[in-house]
């Protein structure tokens, strides 16, 4: 990977860390939300998911897909081959090795989106440390999303979508420090 970040850096290739992730109305640790000395009731509800299948660009660049169907490999095929209309030079998504990313039609599709300039990495198993990603996924669901935004699904989902739609704002950023290299 040390390879990519310095074609990155120098300029040859744009690159994009990779993956999905679900939200739904049981929120990720209520109690760490409210301010000292306040009470803050979350009624937890099960039923509908939302998934994101995004790409973040080490510039803090996001492509995101939201959808309330399952995720799979028909899914995936489907937002890369959208992804890889914006692209203008040679791009490298890296992603981990989930099933549906590894998949016979994700692989059949490896050499299409190559001639057209887009390179798919796979991560070493079990390295999800990685995958700069996950610390999106990571703030949104720990920081960013506030107990309000889980009065109903129609708040819910505006709010999952303003995230994703305002990252890079001062409100939604990450500040990565150094590029971190596997040696």
């Amino acid at each position: 990977m040390t390879d990519l970040w310095r074609l990155q850096e120098n300029g040859h290739i744009d690159l994009f860390f990779s993956d999905e992730s679900g939200f739904q109305l049981v929120p990720n640790l209520p109690y760490g939300w409210q301010p000292k000395g306040e009470y803050v009731r979350i009624m937890p509800r099960k039923g509908k998911n939302m998934s994101v299948f995004g790409l973040l660009g080490t510039d803090n660049r996001l492509v995101s897909y939201p959808t309330e169907k399952n995720t799979n490999a028909a899914f995936i095929i489907q937002c890369l081959d959208d992804f890889v209309t914006k692209i203008n030079r040679f791009t490298v998504v890296i992603m981990d090795n989930a099933p549906i990313h590894t998949a016979k039609a994700m692989m059949e599709k490896r050499k299409e989106w190559e001639d057209k300039g887009l390179f798919i990495f796979f991560l070493p198993k079990y390295c999800p440390h990685l995958n700069r990603i996950e610390t999106l996924w990571r703030k949104m669901k720990y920081e960013w999303l506030k107990p309000k935004d889980y009065k109903s699904w129609r708040t819910f989902t505006k709010a999952v979508k303003n995230i994703l739609a305002s990252f890079g704002s001062d409100e939604y950023n990450i500040r990565f420090s150094e590029p971190y290299y596997i040696v």
